[in-house]
Order: structure tokens, then C-alpha cells, then sequence
């Protein structure tokens, strides 16, 4: 995986926006935000977003921060906990709709052009969602990895997931500890 490649493997949008963090910034540009936009689903592949800028990515950044530090206090900060809730009612999540394509399927398509409000909106809404839902608050993990502070969901069976991906932080892991086991058989 490429270093600037998303990552959205965190089972949740909002844990998601947070792994946009590590191990580098990955949104910090209005065509980094818009593409990630896209990448997570959080609006369908062709939406037009060039009215991000700057101001967008201020508002996500300030929202990813709230989140993270209301998932990770075991008492919710009364400042980051205002900022969800406003964050999530000031505007509705954007519309989809079914769209007939001339020869195929119906498509999914936004009502309109998203606004940052709405985007935020939807996320902060399942941010909301998954600190006010007990058993999905419980199933959230740090990954175990070395050096790697990102959160997941983990809904493997019997909870005994360790990392936010196993194809990166698992994998490194692996190789870590398969080169231990050849360097202690050495003489």
C-alpha cells in the first residue's frame, strides 16, 4: 500500500476520517479531501466537488479531531462533544436517489451538489451513532501494531481482531516476528 493510499478498513466512516492521520496527513489539500471524499463512499464515484478548498479541510480536520478525542476520553470533553452534536444538526446528510441509466442499471446519484455541512453532517452522525451505541462503542480497538495508533471496529468473530489491517500492520507483524525466530535460530 502506497503511502498516501487511504485506508478504510476501520469498519466505520468516522474511524475512517482518523486513519486519514497516519502515518502521514493524507487530506490536507481541498484535491486530497475531495478524493477522499469519493474513496470512502461518502458521495458516488463522478460527484462533483470542486467547491471544496481550504475552509473544507479546516472543517474535517476540526471534526476528525473531535472525534478522536471523544473515542478515545473515557469521559467525553464537553467542547469536542458540542462540536459532534452542532456538527451533526447543522445540516441534512446529502440525498441519494436511483437514477435509470439509458441501457443498465439504476445508479445511485446525489439529489444535488454536496455542501461541506452536509458531508460533515454524515459524518459526525455515525460518529454519534457509535459512541451512543454500547455494543459498537465496547468493539472499538487500538491497533496493536508497533507505532500504529489508529482505531477500528472490531467485529471479528470473538473479538480477537489485533490490528487495523492485517494486510499492514499484521503483515509488518509477521515479518518482525518471522525475522526474530531467524535471528535467534542463528548460531
Amino acid at each position: 500500500m502506497a503511502l498516501g493510499t487511504p485506508r478504510f478498513d476501520a469498519g466505520r466512516s468516522c474511524l475512517d476520517l482518523l486513519a486519514t492521520a497516519h502515518p502521514e496527513e493524507r487530506i490536507g489539500t481541498a484535491g486530497e479531501l475531495a478524493a477522499w471524499v469519493v474513496a470512502a463512499g461518502l458521495v458516488p464515484a463522478g460527484t462533483p466537488l470542486g467547491q471544496a478548498d481550504g475552509v473544507w479541510v479546516t472543517r474535517f480536520l476540526e471534526l476528525r479531531l473531535h472525534t478522536e478525542r471523544l473515542l478515545r476520553a473515557s469521559r467525553a470533553p464537553a467542547d469536542s462533544l458540542d462540536r459532534l452534536n452542532r456538527t451533526a444538526r447543522a445540516a441534512a446528510p446529502p440525498a441519494v436517489r436511483a437514477v435509470a441509466q439509458q441501457s443498465g442499471p439504476l445508479v445511485r446519484e446525489l439529489a444535488e451538489v454536496p455542501t461541506a455541512a452536509a458531508l460533515l453532517s454524515l459524518l459526525a452522525r455515525d460518529a454519534v451513532d457509535l459512541l451512543t451505541d454500547p455494543l459498537a462503542r465496547a468493539a472499538v480497538r487500538e491497533c496493536a501494531g508497533e507505532g500504529c495508533p489508529l482505531l477500528y471496529l472490531d467485529t471479528s468473530r470473538g473479538r480477537r481482531r489485533r490490528w487495523c489491517s492485517s494486510e499492514v500492520c499484521g503483515n509488518r507483524e509477521r515479518v518482525a516476528r518471522h525475522r526474530r525466530r531467524i535471528a535467534l535460530a542463528r548460531p
